[in-house]
């Protein structure tokens, strides 16, 4: 039993053969996956996707890439768009500072909406953080000391300072396939030493594909592969490791249902 906790499913990376996709995905375990926000005006799509197929959960909000388009958003308009029961979280939304795609004051204005979004629906936050962590830190903490609310660092690939400041305002890190790269023994070094109860697995496919299947279209099968090599940076059994990284997940995403996992009888 695996959860693919952050995918984006309706790109039209998958558009030619979505189905085979899902049922590799069942087919290596994967019971679950949330298609995650990159542009709220995709939400009807994703949906869409939500409610065919009941094991595909929903996220609602603008990657940092696009904040410019949405400069003006508010915490209201994301609010407005949680009340379906797919969708189970806010984002991906956060800072990116490699590719600056967007001016960073927009960048931190459209996050601080997102952020209040989470604190009023009590929705987690996903965040996606690059070459921004100090940002990313400053704003979530003094949100947090005005309200608390829950999230994780989607794709996680920070500093041991980041991680720490992470856990202690009670957010996950999630693994993805860069844990399987030669060069990110740093990172491997992180997750070996996180507490259990705060890892998630993920592929963010159709990008990262782990090692065997670098180079290659990522998608939620492939998270059998991340999972793996978590559970060896671990030391402990596969099948443990499944159970835990699945078991985090819904204690994160309340709003999501053990209904909508596949049935394997």
């Amino acid at each position: 039993m695996l959860v693919d906790s952050h995918c984006h499913l309706d790109f039209n990376d998958f558009e030619d053969d979505f189905e085979d996709i899902l049922l590799r995905a069942k087919e290596n375990g994967v019971t679950a996956m949330l298609n995650a926000g990159n542009n709220v005006n995709e939400l009807d799509n994703q949906l869409a996707l939500s409610e065919k197929y009941p094991f595909i959960y929903t996220a609602v909000g603008v990657h940092p890439d696009n904040a410019s388009e949405y400069e003006n958003i508010t915490a209201e308009d994301l609010i407005a768009k949680t009340n379906h029961k797919k969708v189970v979280a806010i984002g991906e939304c956060g800072l990116d500072y490699y590719y600056d795609n967007c001016p960073r004051d927009v960048q931190i204005k459209v996050f601080k909406e997102h952020i209040k979004a989470a604190q009023e629906t009590g929705l987690p936050l996903i965040i996606h953080t690059r070459e921004a962590e100090d940002d990313t830190m400053n704003l979530l903490g003094e949100a947090y000391k005005q309200k608390k609310f829950t999230g994780e660092f989607h794709c996680f690939t920070g500093s041991q300072k980041l991680a720490d400041f992470g856990l202690s305002i009670g957010f996950y890190l999630s693994a993805s396939g860069i844990i399987t790269f030669n060069k990110s023994s740093d990172l491997r070094d992180i997750f070996a030493k996180l507490p259990e109860d705060r890892i998630l697995v993920e592929t963010d496919s159709p990008f990262l594909a782990p090692v065997p299947k670098r180079g290659r279209r990522n998608e939620p099968s492939f998270v059998l592969h991340t999972a793996e090599k978590l559970a060896q940076i671990r030391d402990i059994p596969f099948d443990k490791l499944a159970q835990i990284t699945s078991d985090n997940f819904y204690n994160l995403f309340r709003k999501a249902s053990d209904k909508g996992r596949y049935d394997f009888k």
